[in-house]
């Protein structure tokens, strides 16, 4: 990855990674588990209603999803960028 272009490219790929996973996880933390928690307050899990459950439980439960998604797409874009390990 000697030339400019190309680490920038790969920034970008990262950039945009990383936006998508924080916007997921806002979206499921602050959307779902605390927008969303009224609308949702009929539907429950294990005698609880889901926006609590989102709001204590659900958003733990996708951040640890993304960090795995995120270290996969990570080794993929490494691989294509020719800086993997």
């Amino acid at each position: 990855m000697a030339d400019k272009s190309s680490s920038s490219a790969y920034w970008a790929a990262n950039l945009r990674v990383i936006w998508i996973s924080l916007a997921i996880w806002f979206a499921c933390s602050f959307g779902i588990g605390i927008l969303l928690r009224p609308a949702l307050s009929g539907i429950s899990i294990g005698g609880a209603d889901i926006g609590f459950w989102f709001a204590q439980n659900g958003s733990i439960y996708v951040f640890l999803v993304l960090i795995f998604a995120y270290a996969v797409k990570m080794n993929k874009l490494d691989k294509e960028f020719g800086v993997d390990e």
